[in-house]
C-alpha cells in the first residue's frame, strides 16, 4: 500500500468514524431523548467545521493534491484537538476534579407570549454540565466525546503525514 493509499484510507476512516460520533450524538438526543447541556452542544461544532474539511481533504487526496490535503488535515487534526479538549474539560467538571461554566443549561425553547412564561418556566428542563446524565464503563459521554475527538485528531495527522509522504 503506498503513502497516498493509507491517507487516503485513514481519511475515509476517520470520516466514517467522526460521522459516526455525531449520528450518535444527535440519535441520544432525538431517540434517547438525552437533552444537551450547552457544553455539549459546543462539543458538537468541531464536527460540522472538521467533517467537511476533511470531506475537500479526500477530495484533494483523490486529485493529488497532497500539499492541499496536508494543510487540510493538519486542520481537521487542530479542530478535533480542540474538541477533545473541550470534552475532557466537561468530563472533569463531571468528577469534580475543576469547576465548571456557571452559565451551562439548556433546555427550552424561548416562550412566544408573557402569559406563556410561567408554563414555560414549569416545562424548562435545566441540563447541567457538570452533572454526567449518562456514563459507560466510567465515561460520560462528554468523556466519550473525548476519545472520539482525540481518535479523529490522530487519525488526521497520519493521513496528513502520510500525505506530506506520497
Amino acid at each position: 500500500m503506498t503513502s497516498l493509499q493509507r491517507a487516503r484510507a485513514a481519511n475515509l476512516l476517520l470520516l466514517l468514524g467522526g460521522t459516526a460520533s455525531i449520528a450518535a450524538a444527535w440519535g441520544f438526543q432525538l431517540i434517547g431523548g438525552y437533552l444537551p447541556c450547552k457544553l455539549c452542544l459546543e462539543q458538537r461544532v468541531p464536527y460540522y467545521v472538521g467533517l467537511p474539511l476533511g470531506v475537500l481533504a479526500l477530495l484533494a487526496l483523490m486529485t493529488r493534491r497532497t500539499g492541499v490535503a496536508t494543510v487540510l488535515l493538519l486542520l481537521v487534526a487542530a479542530v478535533f484537538a480542540y474538541g477533545a479538549g473541550l470534552g475532557a474539560y466537561q468530563a472533569g467538571a463531571e468528577w469534580g476534579f475543576w469547576m465548571g461554566p456557571s452559565d451551562c443549561g439548556g433546555g427550552g425553547a424561548t416562550p412566544k407570549s408573557a402569559a406563556n412564561m410561567l408554563q414555560a418556566l414549569q416545562n424548562t428542563r435545566v441540563v447541567s454540565c457538570t452533572e454526567a446524565s449518562w456514563r459507560m464503563f466510567g465515561l460520560s459521554f462528554a468523556g466519550w466525546n473525548m476519545v472520539a475527538s482525540a481518535g479523529v485528531a490522530i487519525l488526521a495527522l497520519f493521513a496528513g503525514y502520510q500525505a506530506r509522504k506520497g
